[in-house]
């Protein structure tokens, strides 16, 4: 048994007056048994008995009225069918009960203080919205986007297309016209709500351009709604302020379980982005349980989750509403003007729960930001994703934290809008672990012979259906895009795609992306177990690493690094991050080379690109490998197809020599 000791366990005390215990004894009066001592007993019985416990989620947090019979009706993956006849709305679940004169939603950018909205003042916005998009002629099912930084129109305007019945969808201003033209062109919208600038690191970026843009390459438009200052800006727009100081009455229209209520967009880093639509009752049902149980928010607690609305997280950071809590947008880099800058807006706004990234963390600690001295004395929790969380990150987090506020690293997918893994308020934490799997979720590790395995590297993988799975893809008529992307390697079985290894208490490893597994001398590893120990370096910013299969059964696995202020990769510092590896990762995952780069390419949310750095280096044709709309830096993916090509030079004019050991990676 392992005798790893946790970094933070909870007082009996908190663990007593949790929202999560409250639940288990409620579950425990409905399944006979006590269920309300401990976690992983819970989520057996979350897994085991599915229809018994998505009923008690529903029942606990007093959603509408159900129909009699099994909350899964046809249990199968894909294709699930749950609570069938019954039905309810998100816009409705969002105001049910609300208290007018309470704060739903705060707005806060880099250089304007903190607006607070209403309940009250929220409810009209929606229903003005709500009636002018319908005299604008949306209906059920039509689609309305949005291209909108993160504030409260944003909100307004999703929940304002959820009541009517129409589907939405939205892509922050981070994305260029073209790259949010892929997205929206494939749903033929009826109408766009579009903002004509944002703000990032100080500077205002005009987007007026890109509307234009946007509207053009859109011809089912029959309108476009400006948020935006500038008048005049957008030829023909109608101004948002007109179509939302009406007074009307807020009627939204009751939907089956299944009615689509958003599409979402994977990355789009290896073609078409892929439209991933989600039902009002699976997301409402999904959500209330992680916001509520996983992240304990009450009623008038405070969110602030870093984002942009074109990542999952600000789906998450919005469902905040279901459960009465505030949500606060912010707009804006999170290190400017300073490092310590989300820090400081957390504490000044007393959020309850705050969201981030390692990266972000990983940053405050190069430079030397203080968080006790920047510690909410409300904040309760800490959640940390977006990337694997390094066990010395999430120790020094923990450590500069103190025991009054939960760490809590979680893992999931835009696919399904929530968490598979992650933590509660009664679960220990381990650094570099996730605590557990979340409840509802059937999580197991499957090793090479499809069979789970416990304290090995496997295959993260999903049993049993849950409500947010999505409903199908978009433009998937015959749903063999949706099969192909989870179900090709274990029929009937969820494959998410990551590497991940259940300890013997339960808890579970992070490791990066199964298909970007590092297969040296046959012993697998995950990117992750390298970056951890060459990003702790000071002299590292960032590092992304891959491995490419080679014909003739070569392997090449080259280290990319950035370096903080402006430092060289001699060969001292090669020797130290080697060193680092071998003694903090594996011995036999020390690269080939260590290459300095210009930049490390990201996802629009992020993650690295692994996969197609890998590609590129193997020589895939880049067209086939990236849509540069979906890159952070598009100009690095010519240098990495430079570097693949230099490589494969080198290699076939001295097959069979030694690798080489450059530093700077220049052809």
């Amino acid at each position: 048994m392992s005798t790893k000791q946790p970094d933070w366990t909870p007082t009996p005390q908190a663990v007593e007056h949790s929202r999560i215990t409250d639940f288990a004894r409620f579950a425990s009066r409905r399944a006979g048994r006590d269920l309300s001592g401990d976690y992983h007993a819970l989520w057996a019985w979350s897994v085991d008995d599915v229809n018994g416990f998505w009923a008690a989620v529903w029942d606990y947090f007093r959603l509408p009225e159900r129909p009699a019979g099994p909350a899964l009706a046809t249990e199968a993956l894909p294709g699930g069918v749950w609570f069938p006849g019954s039905t309810l709305n998100y816009t409705a679940e969002v105001f049910r009960d609300r208290t007018g004169t309470d704060t739903a939603v705060i707005t806060v950018t880099e250089d304007t203080d903190a607006v607070a909205i209403t309940w009250y003042e929220l409810r009209r916005q929606v229903a003005s919205l709500a009636q002018a998009l319908t005299e604008l002629g949306v209906r059920m099912g039509d689609r309305v986007v949005g291209y909108l930084p993160n504030g409260v129109q944003a909100v307004v305007a999703f929940l304002a297309t959820a009541g009517l019945g129409a589907t939405w969808a939205v892509c922050g201003q981070d994305y260029t016209a073209a790259a949010a033209e892929a997205r929206f062109a494939q749903l033929r919208p009826t109408v766009l709500i579009a903002a004509t600038g944002c703000l990032h690191g100080g500077k205002h970026i005009d987007r007026r351009a890109d509307v234009q843009a946007l509207r053009d390459a859109l011809p089912t438009l029959t309108a476009t709604i400006a948020v935006g200052d500038a008048t005049g800006a957008v030829p023909g727009a109608l101004p948002w302020s007109a179509l939302t100081e009406r007074d009307a009455e807020l009627a939204p229209v009751p939907v089956p379980f299944d009615h689509p209520l958003w599409v979402v967009f994977s990355s789009g880093t290896t073609g078409r982005p892929k439209g991933i639509v989600h039902g009002h009752g699976g997301v409402v049902l999904e959500q209330v349980k992680n916001l509520g149980l996983h992240l304990g928010l009450r009623p008038g607690d405070r969110l602030l989750w870093h984002t942009t609305p074109s990542w999952m997280m600000w789906n998450v950071l919005v469902a905040g509403l279901l459960l009465g809590a505030t949500a606060v947008c912010y707009e804006g880099s999170p290190a400017h003007p300073g490092t310590d800058a989300l820090w400081r807006l957390a504490a000044r706004l007393e959020v309850n729960v705050l969201g981030t990234s390692p990266g972000y963390l990983a940053a405050c600690r190069k430079a030397g930001v203080r968080l006790a001295d920047h510690h909410p004395a409300s904040l309760e929790r800490l959640g940390v994703t977006g990337s694997a969380f390094p066990a010395d990150l999430q120790h020094w987090v923990a450590g500069e934290l103190g025991p009054r506020t939960q760490v809590v690293g979680t893992s999931g997918g835009t696919d399904v809008v929530t968490a598979f893994l992650g933590a509660a308020p009664t679960t220990p934490v381990w650094a570099g672990e996730l605590s557990a799997p979340c409840l509802g979720v059937a999580v197991e590790a499957f090793g090479p012979d499809g069979m789970p395995v416990r304290g090995e590297v496997g295959e993260l993988v999903v049993l049993r259906p849950m409500p947010s799975m999505p409903l199908y893809f978009w433009d998937d008529p015959d749903g063999s895009r949706y099969r192909g992307a989870y179900f090709d390697v274990y029929p009937g079985v969820w494959r998410h795609g990551d590497w991940i290894t259940i300890t013997d208490h339960g808890s579970v490893i992070m490791h990066g992306r199964s298909d970007a597994t590092l297969n040296r001398h046959g012993i697998r590893m995950g990117s992750s177990d390298i970056y951890g120990p060459v990003e702790q370096l000071e002299e590292i910013a960032e590092a992304l690493v891959v491995g490419v299969e080679q014909d003739g059964g070569g392997y090449w696995m080259p280290l990319f690094v950035t370096t903080t202020d402006g430092i060289d990769v001699d060969s001292v510092l090669s020797e130290k991050i080697r060193d680092a590896i071998r003694h903090g990762a594996s011995p036999r995952h020390v690269p080939d080379e260590i290459i300095q780069a210009p930049g490390i390419p990201h996802t629009r949310t992020g993650k690295k690109l692994e996969v197609p750095v890998k590609r590129l280096l193997r020589g895939d044709a880049q067209g086939t490998v990236v849509d540069p709309g979906s890159v952070d830096r598009p100009e690095l993916i010519d240098w990495y197809a430079r570097i693949g090509a230099a490589h494969r030079t080198r290699r076939g004019t001295a097959l069979g020599s030694a690798p080489s050991r450059s530093a700077n990676g220049r052809p």
